[in-house]
């Protein structure tokens, strides 16, 4: 395998030290072991050179490998195509006009969703890998605390307050919230809108930007059970929702409660403002929920 200094560059940017050992570490293991190296780098020669595999195919056949030779686990190859496609990413990045800058802000999405397995299954690897594939075409940016993409509007109609009409079809630039541990305040979000005002702003004829996003942050609920002045209340009023929904299964629990999602409601550990806010909720009977929201953006500001 090349020399890979995009991964070096981004382990010395906040990894936790066994983390970054652990990347290291699977990558000797990876290549250590002649059939199952040469079976790993055919995937990532038809994903990235031949463009004969999409990602689910890819990760698909990487399973396979990792069933076959137990060498190391489907989380930690799915881990090492992402690790090892940054160079392919960052040229990519590159052609799409993007500084460095952006592509490193981008790619801290890594440590963030390494971390996550970390915790919730308890080995160094991704277990949501196919998230990647937008980052291996081109399609999302991270600027600032957020990650955008272009997108069409799903919905049949929407109207904001400021008076412009969503259609279903119509662009928007869909938001990402990777968990990256930077707290949602109003100069963080304002300044991630901003920087990514500036890059989507020419898709816009009147130069206003519809942002939108679809989360589970954007349960109207939470205004009732979240404690005032937290952030998720901020971020939440953003937003114009087209439709915050209770669902049944809380499918996102991990993302509160990490390692402790499987456990009984009265049993979830209270040990942060957020967790004890859900723990209590969920011990009242209440369900989680979904939103999808949208705000008008004019290079400064919200506009209502």
């Amino acid at each position: 395998m090349q020399e890979n200094k995009e991964l070096e560059y981004l382990l010395g940017t906040g990894y936790d030290p066994a983390v970054a050992d652990g990347i290291r570490k699977l990558q000797r293991k990876l290549e250590g072991s002649a059939e199952l190296y040469a079976g790993f780098c055919s995937v990532l020669n038809d994903l990235t050179v031949g463009h004969t595999a999409d990602m689910g195919e890819a990760l698909s056949r990487l399973s396979a490998l990792a069933e076959k030779y137990g060498v190391i686990s489907e989380y930690g190859l799915h881990l090492l195509l992402v690790t090892n496609g940054l160079p392919y990413i960052h040229r990519v990045f590159t052609e799409k006009g993007m500084p460095d800058s952006v592509f490193y802000e981008t790619m801290d999405d890594v440590r963030c969703k390494v971390n996550e397995c970390v915790e919730c299954k308890g080995e160094v690897g991704t277990f949501v890998a196919g998230w990647y594939e937008r980052f291996f075409l081109g399609a999302c940016f991270g600027f600032g605390r957020f990650q955008y993409e272009e997108a069409a509007f799903g919905e049949e109609s929407f109207t904001l307050s400021c008076g412009k009409t969503l259609k279903k079809g119509d662009l928007f630039i869909n938001m990402h919230i990777p968990s990256r541990g930077i707290p949602l305040t109003d100069e963080i979000r304002l300044a991630s809108y901003r920087a990514a005002y500036e890059y989507y702003k020419p898709l816009f004829e009147d130069g206003v930007v519809i942002f939108g996003c679809h989360s589970w942050l954007l349960y109207d609920k939470h205004l009732e059970f979240l404690p005032e002045g937290m952030n998720i209340r901020k971020f939440l009023r953003d937003f114009e929702l087209v439709y915050s929904v209770e669902t049944e299964e809380f499918g996102d629990k991990w993302r509160v409660f990490g390692r402790y999602a499987g456990l009984p409601n009265d049993r979830l550990p209270r040990d942060t403002a957020l967790r004890k806010a859900y723990a209590e909720w969920l011990c009242s009977g209440h369900k989680s929920g979904v939103g999808l929201g949208v705000f008008a953006f004019d290079g400064e500001k919200i506009i209502r």
